[in-house]
């Protein structure tokens, strides 16, 4: 087909594109029920807001109008690209991926074709077999043009967010790399005096050992935590998900004989959300937070005590939801003129006031990793007595804010 013919005027174009037009609603509703129907969130949410859902018939009308008329195809200054670019900033931030984009449209080519399929047979505009051909490869270059907007944004988004994700990757290994360094010269530097140095007083002997001990185990804490990471770098639908009440209590149980040892009691909270988690994920964060309320406990209080509790709350940057877990302890506090930087890398709020307290002090900037990684957050709380420690991870789907 040549360019000539398909710029050449087709009676039967203008009346399927007002037939298009009228019916842009329903198909929109159409689309809207055959995109529910393929993924896990709440159909209310696949166009979450009323200003979203209607840009779909603003998409019908855009592609009604390049079949009307091969001059109006859609280009870049048009409003209908603008929407298509704002489709794919939301799926974005849905968590969608790139497959079940270029499938909305599919199905959107689908629907439309189908009931131009029908209109035809209606209509009693006379064509020719040549001119039908026109309209659908109009209908086809119009649908490919906003999927490959959508498509391109969607990219975009997820490449840069890949970008940020590399650099602060790169920053995090930079700064492990200097610390397990440090921890191995300490080790190597006391192996060295132990065996070198014939007239050691036991004293200096012992104090030695417990220098290769302490550093020992700060790498090996290190290294299980990156462990730990690594494993939420896995394909998520890999990933093993259980119930957050199961994950919560499976990380009291890691650390019941610490604990003990300590004796500091933990509470769970009984009405946790019943939801499902990304295993992996709580699992690591809370065991930081209760392993910093355990090294941070006051000594002076008679009865230490850690309290977690959870649930699902509203985000204030948007209409999802999010779950919340909170570890709240009677600890020392954090002082105030240091409590901005408690999720630096390295950081230790009271490494100048508290002293025999074992860390690294990348324990909590290892939970704001994990937290934002999951598309959530994680910050403190500052009650009269103690501290709270929080994060939380996005809950999308319908079924995870479903409560048994």
């Amino acid at each position: 087909m040549s360019s000539e013919d398909f710029m050449k005027d087709c009676p039967l174009a203008s009346a399927l594109a007002n037939r298009m037009r009228e019916s842009r609603d329903d198909l929109a509703r159409r689309w809207l029920e055959r995109i529910a129907s393929r993924v896990s969130i709440d159909p209310n949410k696949v166009f979450p807001t009323d200003e979203l859902l209607n840009h779909v018939p603003l998409l019908v009308d855009g592609i009604a109008d390049s079949l009307e008329d091969a001059a109006n195809e859609i280009s870049a200054d048009m409003p209908v690209i603008a929407k298509a670019m704002e489709l794919g900033q939301l799926r974005h931030s849905q968590g969608f991926d790139a497959y079940e984009i270029m499938k909305e449209y599919e199905i959107l080519g689908a629907i439309l074709f189908s009931f131009l399929v029908r209109a035809v047979d209606e209509e009693s505009e006379p064509c020719e077999a040549s001119e039908l051909l026109v309209c659908g490869q109009r209908l086809y270059r119009a649908v490919a043009v906003i999927q490959q907007t959508t498509l391109t944004h969607y990219l975009r988004l997820s490449q840069e967010r890949v970008n940020e994700r590399e650099g602060r990757l790169r920053s995090f290994n930079r700064a492990i790399s200097h610390e397990l360094k440090n921890h191995l010269g300490a080790i190597m530097g006391a192996g060295e005096l132990l065996e070198t140095l014939a007239d050691l007083t036991e004293a200096k002997r012992t104090r030695f050992v417990r220098i290769i001990r302490k550093n020992a185990k700060e790498m090996h804490d290190t290294l299980q935590s990156l462990v730990e990471l690594s494993r939420l770098d896995q394909d998520a639908r890999s990933q093993k998900h259980v119930k957050l009440p199961e994950a919560v209590q499976e990380v009291v149980r890691q650390l019941r004989d610490a604990t003990g040892a300590r004796n500091i009691e933990v509470e769970i909270d009984k009405d946790l959300p019943n939801i499902d988690v990304n295993a992996a994920a709580v699992e690591l964060c809370l065991t930081n937070y209760l392993s910093n309320a355990m090294k941070y406990a006051d000594p002076s209080k008679e009865r230490s005590w850690v309290r977690i509790s959870g649930a699902i709350e509203d985000r204030s940057s948007s209409d999802d939801s999010e779950m919340v877990l909170r570890v709240r302890d009677n600890g020392l506090g954090v002082p105030g003129e240091v409590r901005d930087r408690l999720f630096e890398r390295f950081f230790r709020a009271h490494e100048k006031t508290v002293t025999g307290v074992e860390g690294t002090g990348i324990g909590l900037s290892i939970v704001r990793e994990t937290a934002e990684a999951m598309g959530g957050r994680a910050w403190a709380e500052f009650p009269e007595e103690g501290t709270i420690f929080a994060f939380s991870f996005p809950c999308r789907r319908e079924e995870e804010i479903t409560q048994i």
